[in-house]
């Protein structure tokens, strides 16, 4: 079934179609405990794709970001003042970096979509505020995803959090739905103002990403149109959730499949 919104057709997910999504989830997010785990200074960010991409297939999926629109990866890796479309390469990581790692998996025709940021250990007092505010403000967001609310409202409660804490929200990349495939209607901004967009309905399907720097918004595409950057340079970080809207709560799909079947 779909309902009107902006963009296009927004589809409405049925409970069967939200079980395999969550399976999907629950894979992306066992890849991303395992990328957790390994990230620590002296592993490459290729070293983290080539694992992530080892337990996708491992799981009988296949990563949804390889070959997309020519993507040479399985997984985003960005690093530092990099916000997303980081492409995984020798490079090695330090002590002292921060690390974002956006995976999707693709089970069946279902995608499951996620990422987080992860700190190589030990990092300052202000870079770990950074992804704090960013977690926190991702919990916003999806506490704002409920049945008759409207996108706006979502990018509205993560935009407050995350400037009452002084950094500020990417404008020019956001969230969106997400089923079959990776990029469908709504967009989901992580900015705006309540009481706009199209309206939330039970089995909507959103990736809720936010996309927070240290300065100030603007971003910049990196020479190989991939990687987006901080126009000044300052730190990005990023957490982003499947989340199905859902007639008692928004509900991770991206979550331990312990988890998965009803989070609110």
């Amino acid at each position: 079934m779909n309902a009107d919104g902006d963009g296009g057709a927004i589809v409405l997910r049925s409970e069967r179609e939200l079980d395999r999504l969550r399976e999907a989830g629950a894979i992306q997010c066992e890849v991303l405990d395992a990328l957790g785990a390994a990230v620590a200074a002296g592993v490459t960010t290729g070293e983290l794709d080539a694992l992530a991409e080892r337990l996708i297939r491992q799981a009988g999926a296949v990563p949804t970001f390889k070959g997309y629109h020519g993507f040479p990866a399985a997984i985003c890796a960005s690093v530092n003042d990099e916000v997303v479309h980081g492409i995984p390469d020798r490079r090695r990581l330090r002590a002292g970096d921060i690390v974002s790692c956006d995976v999707g998996v693709t089970l069946d025709g279902f995608i499951g979509d996620g990422a987080r940021t992860y700190a190589v250990e030990p990092v300052d007092a202000e870079t770990r505020r950074l992804l704090e505010v960013t977690q926190a403000s991702l919990a916003a967001g999806i506490a704002a995803a409920r049945v008759g609310a409207r996108v706006g409202d979502i990018g509205h409660a993560v935009q407050s959090l995350v400037e009452a804490a002084g950094f500020s929200v990417v404008r020019d990349y956001c969230g969106h739905g997400v089923g079959t495939s990776m990029h469908e209607p709504p967009q989901v901004p992580n900015h705006g103002r309540p009481g706009r967009g199209p309206r939330l309905r039970p089995g909507m399907v959103l990736a809720i990403e936010p996309m927070v720097n240290a300065g100030g918004f603007r971003v910049r595409v990196g020479r190989n149109r991939w990687t987006v950057l901080t126009q000044d340079g300052a730190r990005s970080a990023h957490f982003e959730h499947t989340v199905a809207i859902g007639s008692d709560g928004p509900r991770i799909l991206t979550a331990p499949r312990t988890k998965a079947a009803g989070v609110t």
